[in-house]
């Protein structure tokens, strides 16, 4: 296994490390059934539609026995 001959600097070492740092934006598409922003391929988190099948998961309302305050 060959081996560096000589050290790479910090400045050297941080620049090849910082190209990593950018994060892609997720894609996002419009519900059909409530036109709700989602991801792809996903149940939206809105009104619970999948592939046009509504309610694949149902949404419970919240009420205040389960959020007291």
């Amino acid at each position: 296994m060959p081996n560096p001959k000589r050290k790479h600097s910090p400045a050297r070492r941080d620049s090849r490390r910082a190209a990593n740092w950018k994060l892609e934006t997720k894609t996002l598409s419009s519900c059909p059934q409530c036109g709700a922003m989602r991801l792809p391929h996903r149940v939206c988190a809105s009104c619970g539609a999948y592939n046009g099948k509504i309610e694949v998961v149902r949404k419970e309302k919240k009420t205040d026995e389960q959020n007291p305050k």
